[in-house]
């Protein structure tokens, strides 16, 4: 666990643009040779888009990394936050504790918000539109949203009081976990179904992605599926009634032109939900 420790609390910048890179270059590979879905797309038209949106995401939160490195220094020193606060307890129990906080408040919280808030989902709606989920879909996110999840993620530092090495990580943990629940993967039903009682698997994530409520409000989790479980937001849907989007905008138009989905949040809204 030490070494764990160690190399996540030194871990270079070049390390962490691997774990992004090498994840979806495996599932990219992986989806290719067992497909959940045989989809008919043109597969690098929608990878361009959704890597434009990945490194906007990366300039969001490598501008505002300061913030980030400076709330984490911030509950050390101060000991402040909930692991600050804990009696001593093994080091295993204590990152588990700490990775399962941070999911909390820096994935399903803000998920939760992002659909419930009307100008917040505006900017979440992009990542709803894509009709042909794969891996590249993980960090199909606009740049305003990448604000709002880097806003959490720090809020979540504060109250959870993590150290560095437990941010950097959660979020490599969570990055993978992203691109596998969102991955074009066929993965046996007992073998899904018995993932999704510890980790988002891919088959309950992508329910969420079912293009009408009630399941597009549904199953928010990114990493651990208990919080999904604890807070009656865990749904199922069987997997050949999938149908991918969102119903407001499943024109290729809409959904398949990086100009128009920038656009989308200034646009005017489509339906109650979202005015």
């Amino acid at each position: 666990m030490n070494e764990i420790i160690n190399y996540f609390d030194t871990i270079p910048s070049s390390h962490r643009s691997l774990i992004l890179v090498g994840g979806i270059t495996i599932f990219w590979l992986i989806e290719n040779t067992f497909p959940l879905f045989q989809m008919q797309y043109r597969k690098w038209h929608h990878a361009g888009i959704n890597f434009f949106l990945t490194f906007t995401t990366i300039i969001v939160n490598f501008i505002l990394a300061f913030i980030l490195i400076k709330t984490a220094a911030f509950t050390s020193e101060n000991h402040f936050g909930i692991l600050q606060w804990l009696p001593e307890i093994p080091i295993w129990l204590y990152t588990i504790i700490g990775l399962l906080l941070l999911d909390l408040i820096g994935a399903y919280l803000v998920h939760f918000i992002q659909h419930k808030v009307k100008f917040l989902w505006r900017f979440h709606l992009i990542h709803h539109t894509d009709t042909w989920i794969d891996t590249t879909t993980a960090n199909r996110h606009h740049p305003g949203e990448s604000v709002m999840r880097f806003i959490f993620t720090t809020l979540g530092v504060l109250i959870v009081g993590s150290p560095m090495w437990m941010v950097f990580l959660y979020q490599s943990l969570s990055v993978v976990a992203s691109q596998f629940n969102h991955a074009n993967i066929s993965l046996s039903n007992k073998l899904d179904v018995f993932l999704s009682y510890f980790i988002v698997s891919p088959n309950m994530h992508k329910v969420h992605h079912h293009y009408v409520l009630p399941y597009t409000d549904s199953n928010y989790g990114n990493i651990f599926s208990v919080w999904d479980r604890l807070f009656g937001t865990f749904t199922t849907l069987p997997k050949e009634e999938l149908i991918y989007g969102v119903d407001t905008h499943m024109m290729p138009d809409e959904n398949n032109k990086l100009k128009n989905l920038l656009q989308i949040p200034f646009q005017k809204s489509r339906s109650a939900k979202n005015s």
